[in-house]
């Protein structure tokens, strides 16, 4: 049990580090405007998807969060989210990535 806190502290770790001090202002500016925002938005999840690979060791969830975030931060510069809603929805994703590795999970 305690071992399955500590992943799920460090996903959520992860998801700080790469939201704030990782993603920075550039980042978070060219991802919701101008002429090469799909990039720096697939980029920044791009180091979303890095960091739950390197925390679970597990490259397909990394790929999952890529994609995942990509799509969730997406619907939050369309406005169709709310800041809160876009945080609990990639929080959402972490218990996935969790229970999926619970249920991967070979004693």
């Amino acid at each position: 049990m305690e071992a399955w806190l500590t992943l799920f502290l460090m996903l959520l770790g992860t998801h700080w580090i790469c939201d704030y001090p990782l993603q920075g202002q550039f980042l978070s500016d060219a991802k919701a405007k101008g002429p090469l925002r799909v990039y720096h938005l697939i980029a920044h999840a791009g180091i979303h998807g890095a960091g739950v690979a390197l925390v679970t060791g597990n490259v397909w969830l990394g790929l999952a969060e890529w994609v995942l975030h990509t799509i969730i931060d997406e619907a939050k510069i369309r406005g169709k989210t709310t800041f809160a809603q876009d945080q609990a929805l990639h929080i959402a994703c972490k218990l996935l990535w969790l229970v999926l590795v619970i249920v991967d999970h070979k004693p």
